[in-house]
């Protein structure tokens, strides 16, 4: 390999200028893979691909079976580019093993084998099938013989006819190993005619065949009873397991085949299939070997080496069986020989020689496949050419310091360096070194030792030199340092640090916290520099935090040395979080704890916090200890006051003058000893049920008062009055009533109850009695005296004496009355409930001159009693509708007189009893009403009235009837207006004397 720019010499002495192109052997782009090529095919030609990225280009040549084939100008075989084609293949000359090689002036690789192969499939044998004959409900099983192929096909089966395929199910079974059908359990259903079809698959070709048909006969199954069938993998219930496995009772699977995605070794050993019905048992072992064609672990790449050295390549491949490894130079089996030894999957040269250039290829091989990994090796002799890396022209040096100066020509072999100042010849001295890869350092500089230095690089290819001059400057000091600090958390501070440096010379300033370096731009803010002077490098540090603690460098820096000092920041701030949290001692009600002492951050720790959370919730609370303050030198700590039964996690948290730190880790999850209930249930209640029922509610324990496992709850209760109790024991935590059912006990009948917990630890404290009323039945007597009144035409007041209590059973909510139409049923009746103690009721929305029947019951929460008797109202005419009309007035100095027509009842209304008027002075002033025995009326009013709002309508027993309505106005005269029934809507009608003015207005009906 050789790159432009330079001159390489050979051992003959001859020199050549090297271009600038790069020479490269060979490397793969394209290469030759494996061909399934269908006999019979229309397709004329194969083609196995290679090409090869090499400058100059490659040219290529290809094996067949391990012998270089010859490209005759007619022969079937041609070359295009590195592409072999090969027209009308034919199986007997053509199927086998194919290599490419690719050569140019670096060497030659070898492409790895590609296999030309043809597929085929023929027809099944024409002989007849026997049948199948069996019991039915036994298993069977179809061998399907299949013809000659080449590659593996896909098999299926047909029942009957073409395309009635049998589903794979929970009962049949196709292996795509042998192509055989399995039934584990035959139905009726499964009779008929069966044939194998199997498909090959080549390339983009297609091909199907089917077998003779094989019939299936089934007998009735007799009175025996027979253990399962058991086919290979296929049975109704299965699981697998894997026997040799550090988990062999685990199943991995419950489907009949057994399928294990991207296989790799650790999936090798022995598996275990288990096939189960009511009826027996069958097991089947087989054992899985992962084999695997090899895999590059370490393979060898492109390498330069000078002529003369030694050299050791290695590689190295994973595979099962075990791959072999060989070697090939130049496509050429490798094998040891003089400086060259090989050894496995390692090469080993020893003084390398020009000749040893070349391609070389390691080959991992097993039965499963061949991999190739190629390099190409350069020996390299060259004279010493200080072109590449020439000595700088000028080279700064720091007065008391030390300068390096380095000597790296290329050269092959490796050169001799001498090194002179001027005309003096350098050698190592307590101020000179000259190290053995030819470089220079001089130290404690001063400025005697500026001058012009050369190197002088020498082997038998050639010489050369390379030569700067030294130039000695003012060494950079620092002249003021920082100065160490103490800070507590989120306060400010500026790091000093000012430094001298030779003026010709550019000074910067770095930082470094714990001999890592400061980036200012991406620290948040935090630092910065607090000065843009050159000779000052001070640090600004805001709102410190406890990470800023540590030892602070100022390096100032000029190309030719460095100075620094250092100084200690400490920032103090609350503790860090203890470590190691461990419960131990656990109790019903503490636990003891202990921790390891977490960093005090420069302040010591005064006392420690124990925190708690249940799996109820997720909220640290802060625990109750023993002692109540646990000092900032202990590590143990008791937390008391839990509560029995129940999961805990603690953290503990340190704190200091500076505040409380970060918590712990949280403990490992612990459940406190069970412990009897300490509490007793609340909210006891009851009552309502059926008769004879005394039902007892009270609210469920919460999970945190149990306390214990088996919890549950005890009912005391008792009749009032008596003085033996009853016990009951409702095991569930969550139930929240019970049901004593006894035909003795009355309705409503008070009991004494109380209730305590219990779990399998003992029993808690009792509650405080409850009085607690058995079921309610309905009233057992009816209302008296019950009496019923029309009101108008539309309503009725109705009355009655109560229940005495005695007789209600129950608490009296109140009393329902029942009405309906003479001629109706009962059933049909409406209803109105009263509430509470009230013994009458206002029943409105009647039908007007109607005959009603009217009954009065009492109402519990069991029902309602009794009805009482009978009682009958018949309900009032309607009030007349039409109003009144030819309303006139007439005004005096402080009375208005008002007129109008009788109103005169029709047959079928009630009759008119008198009228009411509203009279109102405006739209806003309040009304007064007006009774009037006849159809006139006089009321005072204000001498500076000039107008008023009239309404007037006829009352008596049905009711009011329909109003008439007027605005009057004082004008010295007489008005009259008349209006007509709403129900027989008329014009209205004005008359009008001399000199008077009306103005009408219905405002509408209004309810006096």
């Amino acid at each position: 390999m050789a790159l432009g720019g330079f001159i390489s010499c050979s051992l003959t002495g001859r020199c050549v200028a090297q271009s600038t192109t790069r020479n490269h052997g060979p490397v793969f782009e394209d290469q030759p893979a494996n061909t399934l090529f269908p006999e019979g095919s229309t397709e004329e030609k194969i083609t196995l691909s290679c090409r090869a990225r090499a400058s100059p280009p490659a040219t290529y040549r290809w094996k067949m079976n391990g012998t270089e084939m010859t490209m005759e100008p007619d022969s079937r075989y041609r070359l295009v580019g590195g592409n072999l084609e090969i027209s009308n293949p034919v199986k007997t000359k053509d199927a086998g093993s194919y290599q490419c090689l690719a050569s140019n002036s670096v060497g030659t690789v070898v492409s790895r084998d590609a296999y030309i192969r043809f597929g085929f499939l023929q027809e099944f044998s024409p002989e007849e099938r026997d049948p199948v004959k069996i019991t039915e409900g036994w298993g069977a099983m179809f061998t399907c013989s299949p013809p000659p192929h080449y590659p593996g096909l896909s098999y299926r089966w047909l029942l009957n006819e073409f395309p009635n395929f049998i589903p794979a199910d929970g009962r049949r079974f196709v292996s795509q190993m042998t192509g055989n059908l399995y039934i584990a359990k035959t139905e009726a259903s499964d009779q008929g005619n069966y044939s194998c079809f199997a498909t090959s698959h080549i390339d983009f070709i297609t091909k199907s065949v089917f077998s003779k048909f094989a019939r299936l006969s089934l007998v009735a199954e007799d009175a025996r009873h027979y253990a399962p069938i058991f086919f290979v993998h296929f049975f109704p219930a299965f699981g697998w397991r894997k026997v040799d496995s550090s988990q062999s009772s685990k199943w991995i699977s419950n489907e009949p085949l057994l399928q294990i995605p991207d296989i790799d070794f650790e999936d090798e050993g022995t598996y275990e299939c288990v096939a189960e019905n009511a009826k027996g048992k069958d097991t089947y072992q087989g054992r899985i070997i992962i084999h695997a064609q090899p895999e590059w672990l370490k393979v060898i790449t492109d390498t330069e080496a000078d002529i003369g050295s030694d050299l050791r390549w290695s590689c190295a491949a994973a595979g099962k069986p075990r791959p072999l490894i060989r070697w090939l130079r130049n496509g050429q089996p490798l094998t040891s020989q003089t400086r060259l030894e090989v050894s496995g999957g390692e090469l080993r040269f020893s003084k390398l020689a020009l000749e040893d250039s070349g391609m070389y290829q390691c080959v991992a091989e097993n039965k499963h496949g061949t991999v190739y990994a190629s390099a190409e090796l350069t020996v390299q002799a060259l004279a010493p050419d200080f072109r590449l890396s020439p000595m700088k022209q000028l080279i700064p040096a720091a007065r008391g310091g030390e300068v390096i100066i380095p000597c790296q020509p290329r050269a092959a072999p490796k050169s001799i360096v001498l090194w002179t100042k001027g005309t003096e010849l350098l050698i190592n001295s307590s101020r000179v070194t000259i190290t053995p890869d030819g470089t220079l350092i001089l130290r404690n500089i001063s400025k005697s030792d500026e001058g012009k230095y050369t190197c002088f690089a020498e082997n038998f290819m050639g010489k050369a030199n390379s030569t700067g001059i030294l130039s000695v400057r003012d060494a950079t000091k620092i002249t003021l340092a920082p100065s160490s600090a103490d800070i507590n958390l989120g306060e400010n501070i500026t790091l000093q640090c000012h430094a001298s440096h030779d003026p010709t010379m550019e000074l910067t300033f770095t930082w470094s916290l714990d001999d890592f370096p400061i980036d200012l731009d991406r620290s948040e803010g935090h630092y910065m520099r607090a000065s843009t002077k050159e000779a000052i490098g001070d640090l600004a540090i805001r709102n410190t935090q406890l990470r800023h603690s540590g030892r602070y460098t100022c390096t100032a820096q000029t190309v030719v040395d460095s100075a620094s000092e250092s100084a200690m920041l400490i920032v103090r701030g609350p503790p860090g979080p203890p470590g190691g949290v461990v419960v131990t001692d656990t109790s019903d009600t503490t636990v003891q704890l202990s921790w390891s002492r977490g960093f005090d951050n420069h302040s010591p720790i005064g006392k420690y916090i124990i925190q708690a959370r249940t799996s109820l919730s997720n909220k640290w609370k802060q625990a109750r200890t023993n002692p109540a303050n646990i000092e900032g030198n202990a590590e143990t700590g008791q937390v008391v006051n839990l509560i029995p039964w129940m999961d805990y996690e603690f953290r503990v948290l340190a704190s200091n003058i500076l505040g409380v730190g970060d918590p712990s880790g949280p403990s490992s999850k612990i459940r406190t000893k069970e412990a009897a209930p300490t509490v007793a249930p609340s909210g006891l209640s009851g009552g309502g049920g059926a008769p004879s029922e005394l039902i007892i509610n009270w609210t469920p324990m919460l999970r945190e008062y149990q306390n214990g496992d088996g919890f549950g709850y005890i009912l005391s209760f008792r009749k009032q009055g008596t003085q033996v109790w009853k016990t009951a024991q409702v095991p569930h935590p969550e139930s929240l009533h019970y049901v004593y059912r006894n035909e003795t006990i009355g309705p409503y009948t008070p009991f004494e109850v109380k209730i305590k917990a219990y779990n399998r630890k003992g029993e808690g404290p009792e509650s405080l009695t409850a009085i607690v009323y058995s079921a309610e039945e309905e009233p057992k007597v009816a209302p008296s005296r019950v009496t019923a009144k029309a009101v108008l035409s539309s309503e009725m007041d109705v009355s009655w004496e109560p229940v005495e209590q005695g007789d209600m059973n129950g608490v009296l909510l109140g009393y329902e009355i029942r009405y309906w139409k003479d001629g109706d049923k009962e059933a049909a009746a409406d209803r109105v409930r009263t509430a509470g103690l009230v013994t009458s009721a206002h029943v409105t929305g009647l039908n007007p001159n109607t005959k009603y029947h009217v009954t009065v019951r009492a109402y519990n929460r069991a029902g309602t009693g009794p009805a009482s008797p009978s009682t009958n109202i018949t309900t009032t005419k309607p009030p007349p509708r039409r109003p009144p009309g030819n309303i006139s007035w007439t005004f005096s100095s402080s009375t208005v007189s008002i007129k109008w027509d009788p109103v005169v009842a029709k047959a079928n209304e009630s009759a008119v009893t008198g009228y009411k008027m509203l009279y109102r002075q405006d739209s806003h002033s309040t009304p007064k009403l007006y009774l009037a025995s006849k159809n006139r009326i006089e009321i005072p009013v204000p001498e500076d009235s000039t107008h008023a709002l009239v309404q007037i309508r006829a009352t008596g027993p049905g009711g009011d009837g329909v109003p008439a309505e007027v605005h009057i106005l004082r004008n010295g005269g007489t008005s009259m207006m008349v209006e007509n029934s709403a129900a027989n809507p008329a014009p209205h009608t004005v008359v009008t004397t001399t000199k008077s003015l009306v103005m009408l207005a219905l405002i509408g009906y209004l309810e006096l």
